[in-house]
């Protein structure tokens, strides 16, 4: 019978943000397909338009989704059973632009955004640019982890600790971001402000990945 144990290890690190990630989102209705579609196309051009002016090239501005769909309303007939109407097309598109995390320049564009002839919802996420070198030192730390914990083990259960046989991971997307501010671009236009000064200092993220690796005990 094969002699083993099997250890999950647990590694965190706190990294510090040096990305943001503007999630922008467009949407709008119209009575007919061609008319929806050739109007996410003009709000398009316009928020690319309050991009480039900024120094952004025309291609930063990034589309996540984009879909089309029908839209029905609900009203009740002459004898007061529901039924569903048509009434047009809805798009949907959601974007990202990133840039470095700099308060300057975070200023700029959300006065871009305030003052720009259409108005998205957006989120602001803080994130960093190297995201590989981040997971491989979590992973690092799992597995040491990992390796430390069996140690203790099989010391206290009176065995050597043999090679390594096995290492179970996941490999999901890891994500690593954090989103500290809330902001509104109609509440800022009503401000009347003439430029936007931004003083954030985003707090380190944490994060967190396990490992399983299964040992050889004799």
């Amino acid at each position: 019978m094969e002699r083993i144990i099997k250890v999950t290890g647990k590694g965190k690190i706190s990294v510090k943000p040096d990305l943001i990630r503007l999630l922008i989102n467009l949407e709008d209705k119209r009575e007919t397909y061609e008319e929806t579609v050739e109007q996410s196309t003009l709000q398009l051009e316009m928020l690319r338009d309050c991009f480039a002016k900024l120094g952004f090239e025309r291609a930063d501005l990034k589309t996540i989704n984009f879909n089309v769909n029908t839209e029905y309303e609900s009203y009740q007939d002459e004898n007061r059973a529901w039924k569903q109407k048509f009434i047009g097309y809805k798009f949907v598109h959601a974007m990202m632009l990133e840039f470095d995390a700099d308060n300057k320049r975070l200023g700029e564009v959300l006065y871009a955004l305030a003052h720009a002839p259409v108005c998205p919802e957006f989120r602001i996420n803080y994130t960093v640019k190297d995201m590989e070198a981040a997971k491989n030192k979590l992973l690092a730390k799992a597995v040491a982890d990992s390796k430390e914990k069996a140690k203790v083990l099989a010391e206290a259960a009176g065995v050597a600790l043999g090679d390594i046989v096995k290492i179970d991971y996941s490999w999901g997307e890891l994500e690593i971001f954090s989103a500290p501010v809330e902001y509104s671009v109609r509440s800022a236009s009503d401000a009347e402000m003439d430029s936007y000064s931004m003083d954030i200092e985003p707090d380190d993220i944490d994060v967190t990945d396990t490992v399983t690796v299964v040992w050889e005990i004799g």
